[in-house]
């Protein structure tokens, strides 16, 4: 039998990931370890953002600047488990069956089955374990999972995470907390600001407001992304300040980043003139930015008369006074990199998604034009703060959404010219079981075409999810135990 230099590799990778490095000894084996170390890591996540929706978009507005980079890959998305927790009743859960390359590109109806939702997605992602639909931060077992924030924490370096989503769901949630199942919203947003030891959190939920970003007269709308109204009182009478919350008669206190033993309080920023201003200079120690709008930066807002799901982006004018994607990514990393050591961000596109399962082909493209020009921003910040020799970049999916093509399944876009609609249908509101893509670059990069050993007979060579964070841990030299 014929071995391959890139199997070899592999194979000595995944019995590397079986060591245990324990504290200062892991740290030495770090400089010593023939993997790449990179200083900072990157991901974005284009939630729901399949193949051709990044299509879609290059025959809109023109090629996208992460088509070119140097590693280009697709990813097998499938969980560990599907169907949907239920705490009365695991049974609804059953093994998921994998990837059939064959059975994906002759049969739609394979692709509609047995596919990952979000949660399930984002833990796989962030911990390198693949584990039940709905699932945050657990394995099968319900065993918590070491996710890549508490990772960079561990390392010494800072670690967040930034969403056009509301901060606690499933994504954003996925690296940061642990939960049996994604709908404790509540819950989740609880440990992302008392139980975590991030440096910044940015997403939408702010409970002010509804999706139109309109301030609200009547009683707010449902706090559950940002805990409860308490809590979010108590943030906003004491941001910067505050280290001890009451929530449900039993005191939470925040925790300390920095290592100092002393707490850190967030510092609450909601307007877009703060949002802004986080973009240069001095920031705050660890901040909580929730724009003034409530489940999306702006997918959600209302039709305007003349808008359908079939209409072109921007029929209907942006809501005023709330930050793009790009100008939170900008002010998050300059929070970010005031740590010498480095760190780690996600940072989500949540709402391509969103689009996908209401089939809105206009709202879709301005979902990845608002990702595309955050990961431009990105790009520019490494160009300029940082460089390619100790910032690893990685854009991917977290699964594909709608089923969307230029026609029935399988048949391709058609370019209809620049700002013009592409032909696109829908033939899903669901996810799919679809490969994503993988773009690479920086420190690093090259070490996820060594890992591609499975191939599809359209989009190529792939890996699976888990990958993505698997090398990270042990580019960091904390290897995923099995």
């Amino acid at each position: 039998m014929k071995i391959t230099a890139h199997r070899i590799t592999g194979i000595t990778i995944l019995l590397f990931s079986t060591i245990i490095l324990p504290g200062s000894f892991a740290q030495k084996q770090a400089s010593l370890s023939p993997f790449p170390n990179p200083k900072n890591v990157i991901i974005m996540i284009g939630d729901g953002m399949g193949f051709n929706c990044v299509k879609a978009a290059e025959y809109y507005f023109g090629p996208m600047q992460f088509q070119s980079f140097p590693v280009k890959l697709a990813v097998a998305t499938y969980p560990a488990k599907v169907g949907a927790y239920d705490d009365k009743d695991t049974s609804k859960l059953n093994w998921a069956e994998g990837y059939n390359p064959a059975m994906a590109w002759k049969d739609s109806l394979y692709l509609r089955k047995n596919f990952t939702e979000s949660a399930a997605a984002a833990t796989a992602l962030a911990t390198g374990r693949k584990t039940y639909n709905n699932g945050i931060g657990l394995s099968v077992t319900f065993d918590t999972l070491r996710n890549l924030c508490e990772l960079a924490k561990i390392s010494g370096r800072s670690a967040g995470v930034i969403t056009s989503v509301p901060i606690s769901h499933a994504t954003p949630a996925g690296f940061v907390a642990h939960n049996k199942t994604r709908q404790h919203y509540s819950e989740l947003a609880a440990y992302m600001l008392f139980n975590s030891r991030c440096d910044l959190v940015m997403g939408t939920g702010n409970p002010e407001f509804d999706n139109n970003g309109k301030k609200l007269d009547r009683k707010w709308e449902n706090p559950k992304y940002v805990c409860d109204s308490n809590l979010w009182l108590s943030l906003k009478s004491g941001s910067g300040i505050q280290t001890s919350f009451i929530l449900k008669d039993k005191i939470f206190e925040v925790k300390d980043v920095s290592g100092d033993k002393i707490p850190d309080p967030w510092t609450l920023i909601t307007s877009e003139k703060d949002f802004r201003k986080l973009m240069y200079g001095k920031t705050p120690k660890r901040v909580l930015g929730i724009p003034e709008v409530y489940s999306t930066l702006q997918q959600g807002r209302d039709f305007g008369k003349n808008e359908t799901k079939n209409s072109p982006p921007f029929t209907t004018p942006f809501i005023a006074g709330l930050p793009t994607l790009a100008e939170m990514v900008r002010g998050g990393l300059n929070v970010l990199d005031n740590n010498p050591k480095g760190f780690f961000v996600m940072i989500e596109g949540g709402a391509v998604d969103w689009a996908n399962h209401d089939n809105q082909k206009g709202r879709m493209l301005e979902e990845m034009k608002s990702f595309s020009d955050a990961i431009d921003t990105v790009v520019a910040w490494v160009n300029k703060n940082s460089s390619w020799n100790e910032t690893l970049l990685i854009v991917t999916a977290d699964h594909e959404s709608g089923d969307l093509w230029g026609g029935n399944t399988y048949t391709p876009v058609a370019d209809n010219g620049k700002n013009k609609l592409p032909a696109l249908k829908y033939n899903s509101k669901d996810h799919t079981n679809a490969l994503v893509g993988l773009w690479a670059k920086g420190k690093g990069a090259e070490m996820y075409s060594l890992m591609a050993g499975e191939t599809d007979p359209v989009r190529g060579r792939f890996i699976q999810n888990t990958v993505i964070p698997q090398l990270i841990f042990m580019m960091w030299g904390r290897p995923v135990t099995f």
